[in-house]
């Protein structure tokens, strides 16, 4: 069989095409209209969804720096505790959510002998992208500071959590006696975004307290949710918190209508 090579108005059409794609994937993360090579992905957009995968891996995997956090902390004025969880290795943590729930005993003391009653809890934890926590943190805590103190809350010393999950940050604040907490984690990595930090708010966390209690603030990084933007977005959360006495489903992120009428 002899192939024929394309019609001039089929090379037309495929110029037009990869023009099109051309013109939109500039707007978008996503993988959108990849060249092929028959069937299959051409090589280089192959490549880049592996170096994608890879990186996303690697940042499951990825062990927190407390040491490194606790010092930039300290440039903010901002005393640390270092806690883990119930489980000691990334293994475990991953197989096992239910110890990244709980404290293990030594963090749980620590945190009782630090308690002083009312004021916000800030948790940050590795969670499933320790790069997260440890780019983003940082800004969005420079951002968050000056709005928390013109709300005259008081902050417990930071918690930096190594294999927690989001629930973890309710028995912190417990033993903390606060009267809500701040988690900043490592979300799940996706394939155009392995530094996504997440900020979930809850209003006094106790024993019954589930995800529908939370508050939460996603895609925090450069790409995504800058972190001012984000800041406010808590900032204004908190506040509410405070005066409504409730968080979660029962609290709507208004921030997006407010903003829109200024």
């Amino acid at each position: 069989m002899i192939d024929t090579p394309p019609s001039a108005a089929a090379r037309d059409t495929a110029v037009l095409v990869n023009e099109m794609w051309a013109a939109l994937r500039p707007l978008t993360a996503a993988r959108i209209g990849l060249p092929r090579t028959g069937a299959s992905l051409a090589t280089p957009a192959l490549l880049d969804f592996r170096l994608a995968h890879a990186r996303a891996r690697d940042a499951v995997g990825a062990a927190l720096d407390s040491d490194a956090l606790k010092a930039a902390l300290a440039a903010l004025d901002l005393p640390a505790l270092v806690c883990r969880s119930a489980t000691n290795d990334r293994r475990t943590y991953l197989m096992r959510p239910d110890q990244g729930r709980q404290l293990d005993q030594a963090s749980l003391a620590l945190l009782q002998a630090s308690a002083s009653r009312g004021g916000l809890a800030i948790v940050l934890a590795d969670g499933l992208s320790a790069q997260a926590t440890q780019s983003h943190t940082l800004p969005l805590l420079q951002a968050l500071l000056p709005l928390l103190v013109a709300q005259g809350w008081a902050v417990a010393p930071v918690v930096l959590l190594h294999n927690g999950r989001v629930a973890a940050g309710d028995k912190v604040a417990r033993a903390l006696q606060a009267e809500a907490v701040l988690v900043l984690i490592g979300e799940r990595p996706g394939l155009s975004s392995p530094d996504s930090l997440g900020a979930y708010i809850t209003w006094a966390p106790g024993p019954g307290t589930s995800d529908a209690d939370r508050n939460c603030v996603s895609n925090i990084r450069p790409q995504g949710l800058a972190p001012e933007a984000a800041a406010a977005k808590i900032a204004w959360l908190l506040d509410q918190m405070r005066k409504q006495q409730r968080s979660g489903v029962a609290l709507k992120d208004l921030t997006g209508q407010r903003l829109q009428g200024d």
